[in-house]
């Protein structure tokens, strides 16, 4: 690609352009074990799985499916939680050429329906405990097979005195034998047999992320074999300090989510680190496992460091096997990265994709000079435009805010079986990404807001985060998120949402004073109100849009 601002500022030997090999992320997995036959590719509660072990899990489970009729371009609908099966089961419809359908166990049957309708899935891959949701909408969808996973199958079996292994044996249901229904244990355990050997190209579709759901119906995102695997090489490209077999990575993001499906499962495939698997990602999961197995790479979201800096356990132990954090989903408060720094002693680098990137766009230079409130710089081969908000067309001045475009192989090329959302979002290669930001005169990318979050109070424009950030630098405040509601002088004005630290106190009076220190009159909440906890996605991130649906809907029944 032609020369950017911001290629000046990428560290010493990461180049602006990859050297892409067309490789599918199937036959990476081939790759790996061949390369790290006995290096563990992952870890369930001490329980640990070799790179050969996988390998010929994924070729067993692939013959096993194909025996059940899936092939090349069928849709498979996975609800499971990070255990083995679901990378057991994501990479052997990969090397069918089948299509990973990513659901999160946690959606509601309505949610859940529309997903499987949508994407035409015919079969579903789920843990146990939400099977009998699976079962109930066989009427209403496609459904006509379902395979039953069992957390427990993969506990280690000399550890069952452990907490955390008897809290995950215990989440289990017992499905009574069914037409249709079959269990993972015993088509793993079949006749030995290799898989069927389809032609898979780089350009057919490996995954459907659904994304969306937080502003409407959501869509079904088309993630290509290219962009999967690309999107992990170009993340092995920025972490070149980084060494293959040598890393062990906290998987502490949701695979069916596509910060875990990039960041955690496929680069830790392709570069044959080792995924330590996070189930149920608590803090007291999290610091367990991480005083644990130690991994060597930390990935979250914001609300999770905050939690772990809020542990007790967490923050009485040296964390010096820490090489490295990266963060996502929203912005990490400055507060939480010094407290960070100052007990690990690593630093959190921030990044910024979407489901749309395969969750990789820009990111903070790994080992080099980040900048607080930016995600960092375009990755290699990613180009990026700052556009008016009012056309979408016109490019913008460094320094002023617009609309972020962005274009890259890791950019999805639609929405499934939906032209009309594809066509409003993908325009010339070009996505638009509804988030608003500036680029500064190194080529460094902050992001101001989303663009439908933006609050217009007696005609002045407000971008929540900047608000909470404020909010977070109180010392009483361990999360906060503030929205527009309905004003009938100012047409809008500022509420928050706050979460106290365990065991403080604070008054509305108190939160408001403290933002008039920091923020212009108008900017400063006229409401607070406190809660103890705020709703979040599967990651982690709060749902701003939730909270102004609730507060608008409490305001209507006054």
């Amino acid at each position: 690609m032609e020369d950017r601002i911001w290629h000046k500022a990428y560290m010493a030997g990461v180049s602006p352009t990859l050297n892409i090999e067309k490789i599918t992320m199937g036959a990476v997995l081939k790759r790996t074990a061949s390369r790290f036959p006995d290096h563990i590719a992952l870890i369930l509660m001490g329980k640990e799985i070799t790179y050969r072990e996988l390998d010929e899990s994924v070729d067993r489970f692939a013959a096993a499916l194909a025996g059940l009729g899936v092939k090349k371009n069928d849709k498979v609908a996975l609800i499971l939680p990070n255990i083995p099966q679901m990378v057991i089961a994501t990479y052997a419809l990969f090397r069918l050429g089948a299509v990973a359908v990513m659901n999160n166990p946690l959606y509601t049957p309505a949610e859940l329906e529309h997903n499987l309708n949508d994407s035409g899935a015919r079969m579903a891959i789920s843990m146990d405990l939400f099977v009998p949701t699976v079962l109930s909408l066989k009427g209403k969808t496609r459904i006509e097979k379902v395979v039953v996973c069992h957390a427990r199958d993969y506990l280690p079996a000399d550890r069952g005195d452990d907490p955390m292994v008897k809290e995950v044996a215990a989440l289990h249901f017992d499905i009574p034998p069914e037409s249709g229904v079959y269990e993972f244990s015993a088509l793993l355990a079949g006749p030995a047999s290799s898989p069927p050997d389809t032609k898979v190209d780089f350009d057919d579709p490996a995954a459907f992320i659904f994304t969306g759901g937080t502003t409407g119906v959501s869509k079904a995102v088309v993630l290509s074999h290219a962009n999967s695997s690309i999107a992990a090489q170009q993340f092995k490209a920025w972490l070149f300090d980084t060494e293959d077999g040598a890393e062990r990575l906290l998987a502490v993001l949701p695979f069916f989510h596509v910060a875990g499906y990039t960041d955690m499962m496929n680069n830790a495939i392709l570069r044959g680190w080792t995924n330590i698997l996070v189930p149920r990602p608590t803090p007291d999961v999290i610091c367990e496992l991480t005083l644990r197995f130690k991994p060597t790479l930390f990935g979250g979201v914001p609300t999770m460091f905050v939690g772990l800096l809020n542990h007790p356990k967490f923050t009485s132990t040296k964390m010096n096997f820490i090489k490295g954090c990266f963060s996502g989903a929203a912005p990490v408060a400055l507060e939480t990265i010094h407290q960070w720094e100052a007990l690990t002693g690593s630093a959190i680098v921030e990044l910024y994709g979407l489901s749309e990137t395969s969750a990789l766009a820009t990111f903070n230079p790994w080992r080099g000079k980040s900048k607080l409130g930016s995600v960092g710089l375009p990755l290699p081969e990613t180009d990026c435009r700052i556009v008016d908000l009012d056309t979408g067309t016109k490019d913008l001045k460094l320094g002023e805010a617009g609309e972020i475009l962005l274009k890259g192989p890791q950019v999805t090329k639609e929405y499934y079986n939906n032209p009309e959302a594809t066509a409003e979002v993908i325009r010339d290669g070009w996505l638009s990404t509804g988030d608003i930001g500036y680029l500064d005169e190194e080529g460094y990318l902050f992001i101001v807001d989303r663009k439908k979050d933006v609050i217009i109070a007696g005609g002045y424009n407000i971008y929540p985060r900047e608000v909470d950030e404020v909010l977070y630098q109180h010392p009483k405040v361990q999360a906060a998120c503030v929205v527009g509601i309905p004003d009938t002088y100012r047409g809008e004005t500022v509420k928050a949402f706050v979460v106290l630290k365990p065991g403080e106190t604070a008054t509305e009076k108190e939160i408001v004073n403290f933002c008039k220190e920091k923020l212009a009159a108008y900017k400063v909440p006229k409401y607070v109100e406190f809660r103890q906890a705020l709703p979040q996605t599967a990651v982690g991130k709060i749902l701003r849009r939730v909270l102004r649906d609730e507060e608008i809907a409490a305001r209507k029944a006054k």
